[in-house]
């Protein structure tokens, strides 16, 4: 029963705040070696992605694919190196959380 309550305690505390979520998500993938919320460290700042695709309605889905397989060139010489290893949904769930970046 003390699993099932724990279970239940840690998907309440995700519905609750899923921007801590995705930037748990972020840890664990270790996005945040790269990449800040508001400033720029190797790769773009997740503000400044969110801004430049603002208006694609695509940007999802190119941005997972930018994440899995990654790319060289929009963001200027240092590439972006491909992360098959990170789950789609974890990918999808990222995406979303960095287009969602104010």
């Amino acid at each position: 029963m003390k699993a099932v309550v724990l279970i239940l305690g840690v998907a309440a505390a995700v519905l609750a705040s899923p921007s801590q979520a995705n930037e748990a998500l972020a840890k664990k993938h270790n996005c945040l070696a790269c990449h800040a919320t508001d400033k720029k460290l190797v790769g773009p700042s997740y503000k400044d992605v969110a801004a430049k695709y603002a208006k694609d309605s695509g940007a999802e889905a190119k941005l997972v694919e930018k994440v899995k397989k990654g790319g060289q060139g929009v963001w200027g010489q240092v590439p972006m190196p491909p992360n098959p290893q990170v789950p789609d949904a974890d990918l999808h769930a990222l995406v979303k959380w960095i287009l969602s970046q104010k």
